[in-house]
């Protein structure tokens, strides 16, 4: 299923976008195994595990590429062995199917390595 969903095109957002709903976050997240709602499903996290520094940093760099090309941005934490997402829309304070269709580009790309 994350596979469609990370198919889908990202779409601008504007301050008045209006974040997603509780019904579509549940349903967006169901698509998506181990990525975890966080602060009152105002985001969504994923930590990754890597072999050692350069792997995680070869996806992490990668990650930078589709989220420039996307133009939305995930907050990154990496190190030896680990790399760890979170997505949310900074300008509607919220999610917006943006976070999740990034998110399932992130697992294609870890599932193709």
């Amino acid at each position: 299923m994350s596979n469609d969903l990370a198919a889908r095109a990202c779409t601008a957002c504007r301050k008045d976008t209006p974040k997603l709903d509780a019904a579509a976050i549940q349903d967006l997240s169901s698509q998506l195994a181990d990525w975890s709602l966080r602060d009152n499903d105002t985001r969504i996290e994923r930590a990754y595990a890597f072999d050692d520094f350069a792997s995680a940093f070869a996806f992490v760099s990668r990650v930078a590429a589709i989220a420039e090309d996307a133009d939305h941005h995930p907050d990154i934490a990496f190190g030896w062995g680990y790399a760890r997402l979170s997505f949310s829309t900074h300008s509607i304070g919220g999610l917006h199917e943006n976070d999740f269709i990034l998110a399932a580009r992130c697992d294609r790309m870890v599932s193709e390595r």
